[in-house]
């Protein structure tokens, strides 16, 4: 019987050929051509002015938010239903991360949950905004784009542009996600993963979007150890060896010239999926909302029965050879982040026990996907 695996890499002769020429070449650490070309084409892909591109995309999510300001004791409010990473960027800067509940039909940050937090749970100190509750200073908003599903972008900015704070997006699992016709990645600072697992991959690395040219030369420059005088390494300021490689940048190369072939591919999973699933009516995919275009990076089935179990179905699908991922434990509840301030997540919490993540990857055979659906579909009825 063989294993399906949840999202694996697809890796094909171009990207051998890119790497092949940065060993044959020597140019294998940060400094390279393709390290250039990877940020210059990412850039123009997303529609952003400039990129810069970083050894993760949590390395990312923490030089764009010291560029927004994040001070100690500073909270940002993001989602409670992500990745650890962005919460642990925040930490990372002696901030705060302050966690609101998301849509129960997209999965994604909820907007009103953000009003609510503001008017209700903030106050004006010396016309700064400030939590009530802990008396620290609320200074951005990180609105995070799980599973490949844009986040409803509009109404949280212009919450965050009346409160007087700061957007940076985490879009590391989202590329080439669309909201309302606008590529995810082509407004503000936006930050970009390519983990193993993820649409496109470098076996490592990230990527940070800009509009604005002067704060892609920041980011560059603080991602480079802050290096003013690379003859004598003279440094003015504190910095970080966050630059990406030139191997991994060449892979990046190859795998961005796929990225319609993949997005295409991942669509296609998905269709399956609800198409397969439909009759069951005691679960249902997650799709798109009526503003998105979704990457589907991973496709996301929600349990509606309350006599199935996720826990069961997930350790009956890996004794089958079929690997599946929940969501992550909300970080409300995380014992990583106990003192961190929350609203009521109790939508995070139902979707953390309801949802489970299906096998994604773009190489995924036509054979292994009915394989999948048959068995969902012969343990849930």
């Amino acid at each position: 019987m063989n294993f399906i695996p949840l999202s694996i890499p697809n890796i094909g002769r171009q990207e051998w050929e890119l790497v092949r020429e940065c060993l044959e070449t020597g140019w294998v650490s940060s400094v390279g051509s393709f390290v250039t070309k990877f940020e210059e084409e990412f850039a123009k892909k997303v529609g952003a002015t400039g990129a810069v591109a970083t050894s993760s995309g949590t390395a990312a999510l923490h030089v764009a938010l010291k560029m927004a300001g994040v001070e100690a004791g500073d909270e940002v409010v993001l989602p409670s239903l992500t990745f650890i990473a962005p919460a642990n960027a925040v930490r990372y800067l002696g901030g705060w991360p302050t966690f609101i509940d998301v849509q129960e039909d997209s999965l994604q940050m909820d907007p009103s949950k953000l009003a609510s937090f503001i008017e209700k749970d903030c106050i004006r100190v010396n016309g700064v905004l400030t939590n009530r509750h802990t008396q620290r200073r609320v200074v951005g908003v990180l609105p995070v784009h799980i599973l490949g599903h844009p986040v409803n972008l509009d109404p949280i900015v212009s919450l965050a542009e009346e409160a007087g704070l700061f957007v940076v997006q985490d879009s590391t699992e989202s590329l080439g996600s669309t909201y309302k016709g606008r590529m995810i990645g082509s407004e503000g600072v936006s930050c970009f993963s390519f983990n193993g697992n993820k649409l496109i991959t470098t076996g490592g690395g990230g990527m940070i979007t800009f509009q604005d040219k002067k704060l892609a030369d920041r980011a560059r420059y603080l991602t480079t150890t802050a290096k003013d005088d690379s003859v004598e390494f003279v440094h003015n300021e504190v910095g970080f060896n966050y630059r990406l490689t030139n191997v991994q940048a060449a892979m990046g190369v190859a795998q961005l010239g796929r990225l319609d072939e993949f997005l295409s591919r991942k669509k296609a999973i998905h269709h399956s999926y609800a198409e397969g699933l439909a009759e069951l009516g005691t679960c249902a995919m997650v799709g798109e909302s009526s503003w998105a275009q979704s990457a589907f990076w991973l496709n996301t089935m929600r349990l509606t029965d309350p006599n199935t179990d996720r826990k069961v179905l997930h350790k009956l699908l890996k004794d089958v050879s079929i690997e599946t991922r929940p969501l992550w434990q909300p970080l409300h509840m995380s014992p990583a982040h106990e003192g961190s301030w929350f609203e009521d997540c109790k939508v995070s919490e139902v979707l953390y026990k309801q949802c489970l993540n299906l096998p994604s990857s773009t190489g995924m055979t036509d054979s292994d996907l009915g394989r999948v659906v048959s068995v969902v579909k012969g343990i849930v009825s």
